[in-house]
């Protein structure tokens, strides 16, 4: 699932400070709203103590905007009709009044032009008072999912998302809920996975069966977060493919959920799970019909994927789910600064001072559990190593050995499937901890150029 991606807007006093125009009195004109934005407005349920603004820039990401620089681009774009004035200080001032007016405080229009050029513009949000265009804004968070390619736009998924709303419906959940229980408790206990196993990994085809159903679930997953951005109201994104680490990866841009509610939010979050759930009904109403083991090693499949989903380490649902429990949008940023206060006993910085207190709470708690949980993850997977790459090298010895005498064409794919299996942990560790002493460089890079604190009495 691909998350909203957002950028934060900083923080503005209840006055704007003075400043001036960057372009001269004869450049200068009234800023806009940058061409395809969209005004969404509050933030519902969020975990920030002043409730922040959410705006659309045209490339789909969200900008986080404190309520005083959102009244500022409301305004502009109330007075849009204005940006071919000839008084361009006569616009800011009627730009200016209607912000003062919903804010409770005077701001000039000299204060909205440095607002504008210093604040919304470098966002993406508006136009920069000379009329040049706002640069291209992309957030980059931290372990996201990379080289995207949208595969469905945003038309197909909206009518992929329409064909299976329904199954939202209360009453259609609790029976498929049910359904999920009890066909897995009937699979797991009365059947024997271990000869379903057995059968399959002697089989080529078998294997290749139960990795294309793997695939087809995934795929599944994807469209009931479409359809749950569909049955709550709002559009889903595009849909498409991407590498997580090195993994291929599906997913589904529900930006367009932050429109909604925690409940609606979550809801769209917990969908490609309970998506995974009734295809599991699916399999083990066909293996009820034909008895063919392999689609017992499929149902586990999907099984584990329902876990890995699950895990709040990474950027898979259950880091969206925390995300959107606590009205945090990005749960990552906040990790040098619990480790900062915590472990160096450093003052709370602004970005902890703008929560509320039991999101900050439940931030804490979940970067000094993760941070362990990644650490013991990535300690298991470097002890295992050696054993991977001899594993790794054993197979490619026997495919070559196969090869060269002739094997079966099925016996070449899946043992080629088997040796990419084993590559990829190797380089996603590698990526990992590339990331992780790429943040640490950064911020020690931070921590010496840092100014030293000096104490002024008597002011």
């Amino acid at each position: 699932m691909s998350g909203p991606a957002t950028a934060d807007g900083g923080a503005a006093g209840g006055r704007a400070t003075g400043g001036s125009a960057t372009g001269s009195a004869g450049s200068l004109v009234l800023p806009a709203l940058a061409d395809g934005a969209e005004l969404i407005g509050e933030f519902k349920n969020s975990g920030y103590r002043d409730t922040p603004q959410l705006v659309r820039l045209p490339n789909g990401q969200l900008v986080r905007l404190p309520p005083l620089l959102y009244l500022v681009a409301e305004a502009l774009h109330r007075h849009r009709d204005l940006a071919g004035a000839t008084d361009a200080e006569a616009a800011l001032g009627r730009v200016a009044e209607t912000v003062s007016d919903a804010a409770g405080a005077r701001l000039t229009g000299e204060q909205v032009v440095y607002l504008t050029d210093h604040k919304l513009a470098p966002l993406g949000v508006t136009t920069y008072s000379d009329g040049t265009e706002p640069p291209v804004v992309r957030a980059d968070p931290f372990l996201a999912l990379r080289f995207k390619i949208a595969v469905f736009p945003e038309s197909v998924t909206w009518f992929v998302g329409g064909l299976f709303a329904w199954l939202f419906r209360p009453v259609v959940m609790a029976l498929m809920l049910c359904a999920f229980v009890a066909g897995e408790v009937w699979v797991l206990t009365s059947r024997s996975i271990a000869d379903a196993l057995s059968f399959a990994i002697l089989n080529p085809v078998s294997i290749l069966l139960v990795m294309a159903l793997g695939i087809a679930s995934c795929a599944f997953h994807e469209v009931g977060h479409a359809s749950a951005c569909r049955y709550g109201g709002v559009r889903p994104g595009a849909m498409g493919c991407g590498i997580y680490l090195v993994w291929p990866a599906f997913y589904t841009d529900i930006t367009e959920s932050y429109r909604l509610g925690r409940a609606g939010r979550l809801r769209a979050d917990l969908a490609g799970v309970y998506f995974n759930g009734i295809f599991v009904v699916g399999l083990a109403l066909v293996y009820l019909q034909t008895g063919f083991a392999p689609l017992l090693v499929a149902i586990v499949y999907v099984n584990l994927e329902m876990v890995q989903q699950l895990l709040p380490t990474l950027r898979f649902d259950g880091y969206y789910i925390m995300s959107d429990l606590i009205g945090i949008p990005d749960l990552f940023r906040y990790i040098g600064p619990i480790l900062r206060r915590t472990l160096l006993r450093r003052p709370a910085d602004s970005r902890l001072n703008d929560l509320k207190r039991w999101p900050q709470v439940f931030v804490t708690v979940w970067v000094l559990t993760v941070i362990p949980m990644l650490a013991v993850q990535i300690g298991l997977i470097l002890t295992q190593v050696p054993n991977l790459v001899a594993k790794d090298w054993g197979m490619m010895r026997r495919l070559a050995s196969s090869a060269a005498g002739g094997a079966d064409p099925f016996t070449l794919v899946t043992s080629g499937f088997q040796i990419i299996l084993l590559v990829l942990p190797l380089i996603g560790l590698a990526f990992i901890l590339y990331g992780f002493a790429r943040g640490l460089v950064r911020w020690l890079v931070r921590y010496v150029n840092a100014p030293v604190a000096k104490t002024v009495s008597g002011t």
